[in-house]
C-alpha cells in the first residue's frame, strides 16, 4: 500500500506540472496572436523596410577569343536621409547650396526646385528623399560626394547610395540583335533587369547569378548595412562568335545597304564541321538612309520569307537522290516562258528569248525556273506527295530549336491541304509558297558543304564559373547523312558551277574557289505579286574543294538592281576573300610556330628594315639577327632567330607590291619614279600596272586597297 501511495503521488505531481507548463503555453499563443501583435506586425515591417537585396554581378558575354561583347558596369542612385541628426543640423544653413549644385549637375530642374522640393522632403522628415533624378556613373558619384551636406559622409550627412549595374556592349552595335537585351518591366519588375532576347535571355539562368540580402540598421541615429547573404557573381558566356569576322561581315552588309538603299540585309558566317556561328550581322532602315542592329532577321520571323532560286538546290537534291534524274538529263526550257496549269512561268532572262534545250546542269547553272519546274514536274506532278515528303525528310519543315527566342517557323504546303493549288508543286520547286528563314536555309547549305552531315547552328561555345568550363557545348548532328554520298558530290558540282560559269560566276576570286548559289525572290503582298519588291540572297560555302566556312547573305526589298548575284554576292563575295585572307594568316603563323618553342618566327609581309625592327621591338621579340645593310627586307627563320633577307627593288620594271600596307607600296613605287594614286584603306589587293612591265617615269598608276 504504501509504494502503492508513493506511485501515485508522483504521477500526481507530474501531471500538476504537466497542466502548469500547458497554461503557460496556451497563455504565450494567446498573447502571440493578440496580446502582442503590434509589437511583431512592427517587427515584419520593419523587416520587410529594411531588408536590401544585393545584386549579383551579372555575367559576361564574349567572343570566341574572351573579348567582352556585353558586361555589367555599376550605376548608382543617391538618396539623403533628411531625419539625421547630422543633416538636421545643417539643413537650414547649407540645404540652399546643396540646390544649386544638384541643379548644375542635372540641368533638369532650377535651383528654385530643388530647393523646394528638399524643403517639402525635409517637413515631412523623409529618410531616403532621392537626389539623383537618373543614374548616375562612378565619376558623377565621385563629383556628387563634395557636394553641401553630403561631404559630410553616411552618418553625418545622411548620404545613402544604391548601386545598380548597368549592362553595356563596349564594342556598340557589334551583333547587337544576337547577344540581346534586359527588360525592367519583365515578371512586374520585381527582379530587377531580366535577359529578354538574345543569349542574354537565352542563358538567363546562368548569367544572372544569385542575388544576397542584407539588412539596415539604425543604431543611434546611424544607418548600419550588415550582409547575411553574400551574392553569387553570374557565369561568363564564351559565344563562337569571332570579333574580326564579325566587323568584316556588318561592314561589308552596310556598304551594300547603304548602295541599295535595300530594306534590311543579314550576313551570317559558320564553321562547316561544328556549325559554329562566327559571325551574324543584321542591320536594318532605323531612317532614310542610316542602318542598325535592330531585329535579329536571320533567324527571326520577320526574316522568314519564300526563298526563291536558293531553294532549287533543295528540289534538285530531292529528285537526283529517288534516281528520278541526273546532272546531264537533257530539259527543254524553251523561250523562258511556260505555261502550267492556267498559270505563267518566267525565267528572268526570258526577254532575252531564252535558253531553248538544257541539261539540269546547264539549268541550275543560269537558274531556269522553267527548267526546274518541268523537272519537278515530270517527277512528281503525278506524287506531290512524295515530293514534299522527301523534303520533310530533309527536316526543312522544322525549326532548328535555337536556344535563342524568336526563330521563325518554316512554312510548307502539303498536298491534300486547303491551300494546295494545282500550280503549287510547279511553284514550289524553285522555291515560293514556302518560308524558311536565312539561318535555315544556310543549315542545309552547309550540310552539303559538310559532305552529308547537318549539325545544328552553334551560337555558344562554352559557359565559366570563376573561368572554370561548367558546360561546353559540342557540335550536335540534325541528321547524320542528308542524301546519299553520290548525291552529295553532284550537288557539290552544281554549286561550284554556279560561280565558275552561271549566275555566280562575278563571284570568282584568283585565290580560292567559291561554291553556292544565287536567289531572287519576288516578295508577296496581300497574295499577290507587285513589280519592284525583291529579296536577293546567296547562299555557299568556301574553298569550294575544302569547305571551312558556310554564309548567307540576303538583301530585302532593294532599289535598283536587284538579283541575287548583284545584291548579295558582292557582299558574299568581300567577306569570304577577307575572312579567306584571315585563316590564311594564321594557317602561315602555325606552321611557322611547329618546330620548337625557341624558333618561333611571326610571318612578316617585306617592308622597310626600320618599321619591321621597330614592330619587332614593341613586340618584345628579342631573336633578331639583323644581318643585311638592305633598306627594304623580308624576314627569314635563321636557325630560331628572326633573321632579315635583302628584297633588291628593279628600277626598270614595275614593283610588285600586291599584298603590302600602304607606306610601303608608296616608298618602292616613288622611289622607282612612278606617280600613285590610292583608293581604299588596308593592303594593296591591286594595281593598275602589271608587275615586270616596262615604264616611264611620272607614269601613274592606281592602287587599290582592302
Amino acid at each position: 500500500m504504501e509504494i502503492r501511495r508513493v506511485i501515485i503521488t508522483r504521477l500526481a505531481v507530474i501531471y500538476f506540472i504537466m497542466f502548469i507548463f500547458g497554461i503557460v503555453v496556451v497563455f504565450k499563443l494567446a498573447a502571440v496572436q493578440n496580446i502582442k501583435t503590434g509589437k511583431w506586425k512592427q517587427i515584419a515591417e520593419n523587416l520587410s523596410k529594411n531588408t536590401v537585396i544585393v545584386e549579383a554581378n551579372r555575367g559576361n558575354i564574349c567572343a570566341d577569343d574572351g573579348n567582352i561583347l556585353a558586361t555589367s558596369v555599376p550605376g548608382y542612385f543617391v538618396r539623403i536621409d533628411l531625419a539625421a541628426e547630422g543633416v538636421v543640423q545643417v539643413y537650414d544653413k547649407l540645404s540652399d547650396s546643396l540646390a544649386f549644385r544638384l541643379s548644375g549637375m542635372f540641368k533638369d530642374k532650377s535651383k528654385a526646385e530643388y530647393k523646394r522640393r528638399l524643403d517639402a522632403a525635409y517637413k515631412r522628415k523623409n529618410r531616403g528623399f532621392l537626389l539623383t533624378p537618373r543614374k548616375i556613373d562612378y565619376l558623377e558619384l565621385r563629383e556628387i560626394k563634395k557636394f553641401p551636406i553630403l561631404n559630410r559622409g553616411q552618418n553625418r550627412g545622411g548620404r545613402i547610395i544604391e548601386q545598380e549595374n548597368k549592362r553595356i556592349a563596349p564594342l556598340g552595335i557589334l551583333a547587337s540583335r544576337t547577344i540581346g537585351t534586359l527588360n525592367k518591366g519583365i515578371y512586374g519588375g520585381v527582379h530587377g533587369n531580366i535577359g529578354y532576347t538574345g543569349i542574354e535571355g537565352a542563358y538567363e539562368t546562368y548569367l544572372k547569378g544569385k542575388e544576397g540580402i542584407s539588412y539596415k540598421q539604425n543604431l543611434s541615429g546611424r544607418w548600419v548595412t550588415r550582409t547575411e547573404i553574400e551574392p553569387q557573381d553570374g557565369m561568363d558566356i564564351i559565344t563562337t562568335l569571332n570579333i574580326k569576322m564579325q566587323d568584316i561581315a556588318e561592314t561589308a552588309l552596310l556598304r551594300q545597304l547603304e548602295k541599295s538603299q535595300a530594306e534590311w540585309g543579314t550576313a551570317v558566317l559558320m564553321e562547316v564541321k561544328t556549325g559554329k556561328i562566327k559571325a551574324i550581322a543584321n542591320l536594318g532602315r532605323v531612317r532614310e538612309g542610316l542602318y542598325g542592329e535592330i531585329y535579329n532577321y536571320a533567324l527571326g520571323h520577320a526574316g522568314c520569307y519564300e526563298p526563291g532560286s536558293t531553294f532549287k538546290l533543295m528540289s534538285l537534291m530531292a529528285a537526283m537522290d529517288q534516281g528520278l534524274v541526273d546532272t546531264s538529263d537533257v530539259f527543254d526550257t524553251g523561250n523562258g516562258v511556260w505555261k502550267y496549269k492556267g498559270q505563267t512561268i518566267y525565267d528572268s532572262d526570258y526577254k532575252y528569248g531564252g535558253h531553248g534545250k538544257l541539261t539540269l546542269k546547264e539549268i541550275f547553272e543560269k537558274s531556269s525556273n522553267v527548267g526546274v519546274a518541268k523537272i519537278i514536274t515530270q517527277c512528281y506532278e503525278k506524287r506531290p506527295k512524295d515530293y514534299v515528303d522527301r523534303l520533310y525528310g530533309f527536316r526543312l519543315n522544322k525549326p532548328l530549336g535555337l536556344e535563342i527566342k524568336g526563330e521563325g517557323i518554316p512554312y510548307f504546303k502539303y498536298p491534300g491541304d486547303r491551300d494546295w493549288w494545282g500550280t503549287s508543286l510547279a511553284w514550289m520547286s524553285y522555291g515560293y509558297e514556302i518560308k524558311m528563314t536565312p539561318l535555315q536555309i544556310l543549315t542545309f547549305y552547309n550540310a552539303v558543304a559538310n559532305n552529308g552531315k547537318m549539325v545544328k547552328p552553334l551560337l555558344v561555345d562554352e559557359i565559366l564559373d570563376g573561368g572554370q568550363v561548367v558546360k561546353k557545348f559540342n557540335p550536335e548532328v540534325i541528321n547524320p547523312m542528308i542524301v546519299s554520298r553520290e548525291t552529295i558530290g553532284k550537288a557539290q558540282k552544281l554549286l561550284a558551277g554556279v560561280c565558275e560559269s552561271g549566275t555566280g560566276k562575278s563571284l570568282q576570286n584568283p585565290f580560292f574557289k567559291i561554291a553556292g548559289k544565287t536567289g531572287t525572290a519576288q516578295i508577296s503582298a496581300n497574295g499577290e505579286y507587285p513589280k519592284g519588291l525583291y529579296l536577293a540572297s546567296f547562299a555557299g560555302y568556301f574553298p569550294a574543294d575544302n569547305p571551312v566556312y558556310s554564309m548567307i547573305v540576303t538583301m530585302n526589298r532593294p532599289k535598283g538592281v536587284y538579283y541575287g548575284s548583284s545584291v548579295a554576292g558582292p557582299v558574299f563575295k568581300e567577306i569570304a576573300e577577307k575572312v579567306y585572307a584571315l585563316q590564311v594568316q594564321a594557317t602561315e603563323y602555325a606552321e611557322s610556330d611547329q618546330d620548337t618553342e625557341n624558333s618561333k618566327v611571326p610571318v612578316i609581309k617585306k617592308g622597310q628594315r626600320s618599321d619591321i625592327k621597330k614592330v619587332l621591338t614593341s613586340l618584345e621579340m628579342g631573336n633578331i639577327e639583323d644581318n643585311v645593310n638592305s633598306n627594304f627586307v623580308s624576314t627569314a627563320n635563321l636557325n630560331g632567330k628572326i633573321g632579315f633577307k635583302e628584297e633588291k627593288i628593279t628600277m626598270d620594271k614595275i614593283p610588285d607590291v600586291t599584298g603590302m600596307g600602304l607606306s610601303n607600296a608608296i616608298f618602292i613605287l616613288e622611289r622607282a619614279g612612278l606617280k600613285v594614286k590610292v583608293n581604299g584603306i588596308g593592303k594593296v589587293t591591286k594595281q593598275s600596272l602589271t608587275p615586270g612591265s616596262k615604264f616611264h617615269k611620272g607614269q601613274r598608276i592606281y592602287l587599290t586597297l582592302s
